[in-house]
């Protein structure tokens, strides 16, 4: 029922592509500048290896041992592990998240297409923020704007979904990680070059701890799980098309690095130049599509630099939503016999009606408040601080407390020892209580 990657190589780009998202070049960079740089980013970069690649590992490992999709495979584990099916829950939460977060995701997807335009266009160049501020005010602000960019994105996310895992996923990763890598390699120069790169080192990679708060250690923690594209669902879908011979320890390695290595590429891009323009590093989401543009429009090359860096945001924000959108694909072709190319095209239309909720919060019903705010805000708020976490907690507690010894050290790698019993410690232990302090963080428990 399943198509399969063709190799090894497919499937950690097609994971890695799902997990560099804006996450890592629009929100790691900020998130990194509000939280004293340095000292941050070590946290973070151990975060990632002891809390997020045991949760990696995990859900490639139930995904590959199911051969379902997300609901499917945890129904049919939970029956043969633990005799429950109920399991199966947490399944339908990544299927849930996915859908969700991708409502919203495919609408600021969105903006990032508006903006290659924009820069195409020299409409940076000597502009200032009056201008600046202005420009971003009034694609929010027109639901025409918002829902046709809203739509081409959502449109080219269900015509590679559609095309299957060979001629359409692999295909498309293929292409967009190695031109996402090329592309931030070709800033990093220019940043090097035309920027104030000394000063960017010393701000990602000089610690200083005094400026480390308990809450930023929390931060770090959270950005660093949902950097990695874990507990939606997405990385189960894509671990059920891997093919038996090949590692998940070491793919998995290999994934977390390159997610790991575009997230400090990112801000290696863009602190030089924040630097050289006397910029504020902490000035928080508006870093990308504000403040950046401002230094851009300044700077020799601007306007060549600045259509490739939202050319490189639109293409990381794509690779994320194609993984966004296959668990639900797949469920629908695995449980409704539906065709895959019409099963694409049903899921992205559900996912674009929804979204067109996000891009009617930033305008028309921007006053219409409930919760926590407006409808944007609550989807946001329950996917990253509710779906998220209690996906990834339980995938690893499955993993480590439910399924079996035998079963988990099949999957994973017979022959790694040592490896097999970190990784088991980790997801036993550790995992479960770093993903709860996240999400008590996350819901106000400590603040």
């Amino acid at each position: 029922m399943h198509g399969q990657w063709s190799s090894r190589l497919a499937f950690i780009l097609a994971v890695a592509g799902s997990a560099v998202g804006l996450g890592n070049i629009w929100k790691f960079p900020y998130v990194a500048g509000q939280n004293g740089g340095g000292a941050f980013v070590l946290v973070y970069l151990l975060c990632v290896f002891v809390v997020g690649l045991p949760i990696m590992m995990s859900e490639v490992l139930l995904g590959r041992r199911g051969r379902r999709n997300p609901m499917s495979t945890m129904r049919i584990l939970g029956q043969e592990e633990s005799g429950n099916r109920h399991w199966q829950l947490i399944g339908v939460g990544g299927l849930l998240a996915s859908f969700l977060i991708l409502s919203y995701y495919s609408v600021i997807g969105g903006w990032t297409l508006h903006y290659v335009v924009l820069a195409a266009r020299d409409t940076f160049i000597d502009a200032n923020a009056e201008i600046l501020q202005s420009e971003f005010n009034g694609l929010v602000s027109s639901v025409g704007n918002l829902t046709f960019w809203h739509s081409v994105f959502m449109g080219l996310t269900a015509v590679v979904v559609a095309r299957g895992v060979e001629q359409g996923l692999e295909a498309a990763v293929r292409f967009l990680v190695p031109a996402l890598v090329a592309i931030m390699v070709g800033l990093l120069v220019y940043a090097i070059t035309s920027g104030d790169f000394a000063a960017g080192l010393r701000f990602l990679f000089e610690p200083d701890f005094s400026k480390l708060t308990p809450t930023a250690l929390l931060i770090a923690m959270g950005q660093a799980f949902f950097s990695l594209s874990v507990g939606m669902g997405a990385v189960m879908a894509y671990g059920a098309y891997l093919p038996q011979e090949e590692s998940i320890i070491n793919t998995s390695i290999a994934v977390v690095s390159a997610d790991t290595a575009i997230a400090l590429l990112a801000g290696l891009v863009i602190f030089p130049i924040v630097f050289a323009n006397g910029l504020d590093p902490a000035e928080g989401p508006g870093l990308v599509f504000q403040t950046l543009p401002l230094a851009l429009g300044q700077m020799p090359g601007g306007s060549l630099v600045g259509t490739l860096f939202f050319l490189l945001l639109a293409f990381a924000g794509l690779t994320s939503a194609i993984s966004l959108l296959e668990p639900v694909v797949a469920w629908l072709v695995e449980t409704r016999g539906m065709r895959r190319g019409s099963a694409g095209l049903l899921a992205a239309f559900g996912v674009w009606l929804l979204g067109f909720f996000t891009v009617v919060s930033f305008n028309v019903a921007a006053d219409f408040k409930f919760l926590r705010g407006t409808f944007f805000d609550n989807i946001d708020f329950l996917t990253s601080n509710i779906l998220l976490p209690m996906g990834g907690f339980f995938v690893t507690v499955f993993a480590g407390w439910v399924m079996c010894p035998n079963s988990s050290a099949d999957e994973l790698d017979p022959t790694a020892g040592t490896i097999y019993k970190i990784w088991r410690v980790l997801a036993r232990f550790v995992v479960p209580v770093a993903v709860a302090l996240v999400f008590l963080n996350a819901i106000g428990v400590f603040s």
